[in-house]
């Protein structure tokens, strides 16, 4: 028997539709530090890629961001998606836990491929120097969610 995906059809839908997420890497010192992505989904299986952009940010060396730091230390991640409405039958969310890295263009196919959909999903994108940047790709290990309506 083959295994199971690691997203049902609902979850990877609701992934898929969903415009930003919640990224968790864990600190040097044991805490979680939360940042808002933008992100992709794309593949079988399923990898979430995510870009260090050209948005403002503390430092202008990718590598130097601390979320960049936490996954070299510590490739555990976890990815919040959630869905808000003030009619809470509405509500829903989805966890993944993986591991995280760093791929940039020298993977090629793979890394030109994500900047693609990443430009297709986030028009804001078109001027960003994504193809010269690194990525940070998850690959999931578990998913749970709740308030998802199978498709």
């Amino acid at each position: 028997m083959p295994p199971e995906p690691i997203l049902s059809v609902a979850q990877r839908t609701f992934l898929e539709s969903s415009r930003r997420a919640v990224l968790a890497t864990i600190a040097p010192d044991g805490h979680p530090r939360l940042v808002p992505i933008c992100f992709v989904v794309t593949g079988k299986p399923p990898l979430l890629y995510t870009p260090i952009d050209d948005k403002p940010k503390h430092t202008d060396d990718p590598l130097a961001l601390a979320r960049v730091r936490d996954i070299q230390g510590d490739p555990r991640v976890t990815v919040l998606v959630d869905r808000w409405d003030e009619d809470w039958t509405r509500l829903a969310w989805l966890r993944a836990e993986g591991r995280a890295m760093l791929v940039d263009s020298e993977l090629g196919a793979d890394h030109a491929a994500a900047v693609a959909a990443l430009r297709a999903k986030y028009p804001q994108y078109e001027t960003h120097r994504l193809e010269q940047r690194p990525l940070i790709r998850v690959t999931f290990e578990r998913v749970t969610d709740w308030g998802l309506r199978p498709s």
